[in-house]
């Protein structure tokens, strides 16, 4: 009786641990796509202000012609 009692025990523990490391697997995806879509935004800023630098260095060149 006692290894049937001891294989549930060590089972039981097992699914506990996957467990709390799914949970953690879990935070860090959501904390990662969270980050992605700040850097995302952050780069598209970045675009907007070149494509906003790039056209006034055109009117520039123009005006000196």
């Amino acid at each position: 009786m006692f290894w049937p009692m001891l294989a549930i025990a060590l089972g039981f523990c097992g699914v506990a641990v996957l467990g709390v490391l799914a949970i953690k697997v879990f935070v860090e995806a959501q904390r990662l796509g969270r980050q992605v879509a700040r850097t995302t935004q952050e780069i598209n800023t970045a675009a907007e202000g070149l494509e906003r630098a790039a056209t006034d260095l055109a009117r520039t060149g123009e005006a000196l012609r």
